[in-house]
Parts: structure tokens; C-alpha cells; sequence
């Protein structure tokens, strides 16, 4: 039995693959297929992501996602997400890729790093498969896979600095997996939804709360973490998330969590 990728649609053999499982792999602008992997898109985007390329852009967070990204709800969870808009064209091509190349390589999302491999599924870090759980996407556009570069997951992941993006998002990661615990008879309320949503995504306005609101006399922030939250995004996303997961998961009830939870 096939299963689809999430990213692009594809059709995949669901082989597992471990951090030291090799596969065979280049892209370049020789390759007869180039740039075809970034037409059908429907790539979901991380924090770091909209972070990265935001910045990249010049613009703030709610521009950036009112340009080019579309909301969803995660699948088991109910928590809002976003993907990236594709064009308005016949390939739904992705807004940044041109027949040259990337526009924003750089800074482009965790899953273009990934590609041609998939993440089959998130972990809770306390109780993670140190071997990872990984798949390989086949296409069959696909010259790539011809070429005589054979990588493990594990080189390919530190080649594209996936590793390093992971681990920024990995507390929202845990976040996320954690919601899935939640049985189906408990939702997040509206507000927590929201809450989400705003510290994930819109970086921005999430600093514009915590400052402008009465949030800090709610929650004491020593100086010198106030001063680093003013002007970084990575680090205001990671107190958002701990800050979150605090009122989550402090208890072990979550029908008793401050409100932000009710029973379906």
C-alpha cells in the first residue's frame, strides 16, 4: 500500500529509513527536471520558516502571511497551520522558484531542505526513536535520483542544515505532539487557537502583545531576557512556545488549564 507525501502529493513506497540509511541523490540546474519539484506545491511551512523568509522579504509577519501563505487546521490536532501560496498558474508553481532557481535558496523552507526525503512522523522528544523515521519521495519527474551521489539521512540532513532547523522548532514540535495526547473529546478553545497561531506564525504581533499588553505584569521577565525578546525572533518564539506549553501541560487535568481548553 502507497501513501501520499503531505508536501507535494507524490506517491511514496512507506519504506522506513534510519539516520544512517543511505539513498542516492543530486540536484542541479543540469538535471532535465529542475525546478519541477517546486510546481504542485502544498508546503507547510514552520515557525523558522516564516522567520527566515519574512526577514529574507522585508516584511512584517502578517504581511508576509496575507502574501504568501493560506491557513489550515492540522489533521489530528486541530491547531492552525500555514502553507505556502502557490502561484496562480497551471502549475501551481511555488511564488519563489523561477526556471533558473529558488529566489530565496538561502532561506528557503524546512521541507525543500528535506526533499527528497519526508518526515514520516513527529516525536514527543522524551520518548523519540533516536533512528528517526524518515521516507524517500520518488517522483517520477525525478532525474535526480540518477545521479552518482549517494548520501545517509544523516549527511544529508547536516548538507541542508535541516538538523539546525529542526532544533529550533523542536519545542514547538513538542508542542504539537503533545496536543495529539489530548483525547478527541477535548478542543482548544478559540483563544487558544489563536494564541497559537499568533506566536508561531506572526512573530511580530506576538511581540506587540507581550509588550504592549499587561502580559509582563502577569509574568515577570528578568531585564536582560525582555532586552533580547525586543529584537529576536528566534528567541521570542521558543518563550512564546515554553510559555504555552506551561499552560497546557502544567497539570495533569486538562479540562482544569486556564480556560484554554473545553470539552467537546
Amino acid at each position: 500500500m502507497k501513501a501520499a507525501n503531505p508536501q507535494t502529493g507524490a506517491r511514496i513506497e512507506p519504506t522506513r529509513l534510519g539516520y544512517n540509511s543511505r539513498f542516492q541523490f543530486r540536484c542541479h540546474p543540469d538535471v532535465s527536471c529542475f525546478t519541477q519539484c517546486c510546481r504542485g506545491i502544498k508546503i507547510i511551512l514552520t515557525p523558522f520558516d516564516v522567520i527566515r523568509l519574512k526577514k529574507r522579504l522585508e516584511l512584517p509577519s502578517d504581511q508576509f502571511l496575507a502574501i504568501y501563505t493560506e491557513p489550515h487546521l492540522l489533521e489530528k490536532t486541530g491547531l492552525p497551520m500555514v502553507t505556502l501560496k502557490a502561484m496562480d498558474d497551471e502549475q501551481s508553481s511555488c511564488p519563489f522558484v523561477r526556471d533558473e532557481g529558488c529566489l530565496v535558496y538561502s532561506d528557503r523552507p524546512t521541507a525543500c531542505r528535506y526533499y527528497p526525503l519526508g518526515v514520516a512522523s513527529l516525536q514527543h522528544k522524551e520518548g523519540a526513536d533516536d533512528d528517526g523515521f524518515f521516507f524517500f519521495i520518488h517522483e517520477p519527474h525525478c532525474k535526480g535520483v540518477e545521479e552518482n551521489r549517494e548520501w545517509t539521512v544523516a549527511e544529508w540532513r547536516q548538507d541542508q542544515q535541516v538538523d539546525l532547523r529542526d532544533q529550533v522548532n523542536a519545542e514547538w514540535t513538542d508542542l504539537v505532539v503533545r496536543k495529539r495526547s489530548f483525547p478527541p473529546s477535548i478542543q482548544l478553545t478559540a483563544k487558544a487557537r489563536q494564541m497559537f497561531f499568533m506566536l508561531s506564525y506572526n512573530i511580530d504581533h506576538f511581540r506587540q502583545f507581550v509588550f504592549e499588553s499587561s502580559f509582563l505584569k502577569r509574568m515577570p521577565v528578568d531585564e536582560a531576557v525582555r532586552h533580547q525578546l525586543r529584537s529576536d525572533d528566534v528567541a521570542l518564539l521558543k518563550f512564546g512556545v515554553n510559555w504555552l506549553q506551561d499552560i497546557l501541560f502544567k497539570q495533569n487535568d486538562p479540562l482544569k488549564q486556564e480556560s484554554l481548553t473545553t470539552p467537546r
